[in-house]
């Protein structure tokens, strides 16, 4: 069976909450450990102002950072596993399409050449202004099928709502957990372990 399957990139495929946790704390002096990021809203979890979180998020969105971050554990094996199945693997991250390149290089580098990656505005960003062929417009994107669905932000669920039959993996993190997961087609996910078990399954 073909299965087609929406990856989002940050704290699903890798650990961008822990590294923000550390940066914050070089740049602000923030003590905020991760297990303490309650809010998706990072400057809300982290008590910054406006400026101090535009620079931040341009600071994390540089190549050089957004190659340190650490891979999730399980998640390479997970996806190249899927992709060995025959599976239809998409990566689609609310990062600004400035960060294809460095994006598509981390995939790269960790095994991930034959994913596909999209850039799609989640979170009403204004960099996505500018065209690019790896910016996916909504009209583009609702119009795509996915059977499963591997996401971590509740401010993203919204693009899920012209899919009834999808089954949405919520990855479990500190910002989610106190989320009433919004119908029974949704599933917490603690590990990748526990993902790629209910999709092989």
């Amino acid at each position: 069976m073909s299965l087609s399957i929406y990856v989002d990139f940050d704290d699903c495929l890798c650990e961008t909450a822990r590294h923000f946790s550390g940066l914050v704390a070089d740049m602000y002096g923030v003590d905020v450990p991760y297990e303490s990021i309650n809010f998706f809203d990072l400057k809300k979890s982290f008590s910054l102002t406006k400026e101090q979180y535009d620079h931040m998020m341009e600071i994390a969105h540089q190549p050089g950072v957004l190659l340190t971050y650490e891979e999730t554990p399980g998640a390479i094996e997970t996806v190249n596993g899927w992709i060995d199945k025959g599976y239809d693997v998409t990566v689609i991250t609310g990062r600004p399409y400035s960060a294809y390149e460095a994006s598509r290089e981390w995939l790269d580098r960790h095994g991930l050449e034959r994913v596909k990656l999209y850039c799609l505005n989640k979170y009403g960003r204004i960099s996505f202004a500018e065209d690019s062929s790896y910016n996916l417009e909504l009209e583009d994107y609702y119009k795509m099928h996915f059977d499963y669905a591997v996401e971590d932000s509740p401010h993203a669920f919204c693009f899920f709502e012209h899919l009834p039959k999808l089954e949405v993996l919520v990855y479990d993190r500190p910002w989610n957990r106190a989320l009433e997961l919004p119908g029974k087609n949704y599933t917490r996910c603690f590990d990748w372990t526990t993902i790629r078990d209910i999709i092989d399954e």
